[in-house]
């Protein structure tokens, strides 16, 4: 496919055919893709947990998921993914990084960084898995975990202190499903959004 098509044809896909696993040399191309992501300084702190299995998987939602309330639509589509790729970033690899000859922040201080360039990298390559997705004829959806779930989400999944879990990837073959009622609110234009020189000022293209 077209890069091109691919980037238009991409959007969030809320429902799968469980009975359809992404077959292993696919998933390999998705992963393969997501670690060519940029990352500062070449620190790669990124890390994937992956969940293919009814138990890894149920082992998630478990985690995730308030049994006090009843699945609605969104989640039960979801929950349909036959894989799912949880996304970590690692702090630590870019501030050890950093301190480093070449680069000289020995201290090692998080507040040198503008915005958590470990998150950010991490979301960069989480984007690549979805378009790797489209390209592979599969459907993709990025979404975080809720905040009161973390730490259970963690622990269920060892992941370790010193990592950010930043969201998760679901991966499968598409089942029909509705589109996002956000979707009414309509894309906004390069003319909206890009600004010549100064912000404000309008960028014009032939």
């Amino acid at each position: 496919m077209e890069f091109s098509d691919v980037v238009r044809s991409r959007r969030m896909i809320r429902n799968y055919d469980p009975e359809r696993p992404v077959p292993d040399e696919v998933l390999a191309r998705v992963l393969g893709n997501a670690v060519r992501a940029p990352s500062a300084g070449f620190s790669q702190g990124w890390d994937f947990v992956v969940l293919r299995t009814e138990a890894e998987r149920g082992a998630f939602w478990e985690a995730t998921t308030d049994p006090a309330r009843e699945a609605d639509n969104w989640l039960r589509g979801i929950q349909h993914a036959p894989c799912l790729i949880v996304c970590c970033s690692s702090p630590a690899a870019y501030l050890d990084r950093y301190a480093e000859p070449d680069k000289g922040w020995t201290d090692r201080d998080a507040a040198r960084w503008p915005v958590p360039y470990w998150d950010v990298d991490t979301g960069m390559a989480a984007l690549l898995m979805l378009l790797t997705a489209v390209d592979e004829e599969l459907g993709g959806l990025f979404f975080g975990v809720p905040v009161e779930q973390l730490d259970a989400a963690r622990e269920a999944l060892s992941i370790p202190s010193d990592r950010n879990l930043v969201g998760v990837v679901s991966l499968g073959y598409r089942a029909p499903d509705k589109k996002s009622p956000s979707l009414k609110r309509g894309r906004r234009k390069v003319s909206q959004v890009a600004h010549a020189g100064t912000f404000g000022e309008p960028l014009e293209l032939g």
